[in-house]
């Protein structure tokens, strides 16, 4: 008898509705206000770039970016929480800006909890600037969260391919 083994290894795909029972399995999970499904299904049949991660059999990742007049805006970039920390979040980001530029983007755009001092770190490691802060902007269990408004200037030096 022999054995077969298949190391499938990590890959990006771009997210379809038959994906959304995975995502919604994780995105209760990974925030305390999550998005809903229909959220989900409004990008993908509007056509956003709506991406995924796996390993294997496991989703370990998605995310969703609009691209419209030069600029690009993500929307959601989640990993499943028990693999986080494990660069599953910068492949993504290091997709998506790939992505930006490719659809002609100049400005990669995104908000983000002051509260999510991880992903603060990679967006400030990946480049990115903090450029305004919008008030009141997330639900908190408390009444409201502000969130801060990070950019990336795509001109220029091609920093991911």
């Amino acid at each position: 008898m022999s054995a077969i083994l298949s190391d499938q290894g990590e890959r990006l795909r771009p997210m379809s509705v038959a994906d959304l029972d995975r995502v919604m399995e994780i995105e209760p999970r990974a925030y305390e206000f999550p998005w809903s499904e229909g959220i989900f299904r409004d990008c993908l049949r509007v056509g956003y770039c709506c991406w995924c991660c796996e390993e294997g059999d496991t989703l370990t990742g998605y995310g969703v970016m609009s691209v419209a007049a030069g600029e690009s805006h993500i929307l959601n970039l989640t990993v499943r929480p028990e693999s986080q920390r494990q660069g599953i979040g910068r492949k993504l980001l290091k997709h998506f800006i790939r992505l930006a530029r490719r659809h002609g983007a100049e400005t990669l755009m995104l908000e983000v909890r002051p509260s999510n001092t991880a992903a603060i770190r990679l967006y400030d490691a990946m480049g990115f600037n903090e450029i305004g802060c919008r008030r009141n902007y997330y639900p908190a269990a408390d009444g409201r969260e502000d969130a801060l408004l990070f950019a990336l200037d795509l001109k220029g030096t091609d920093l991911f391919g």
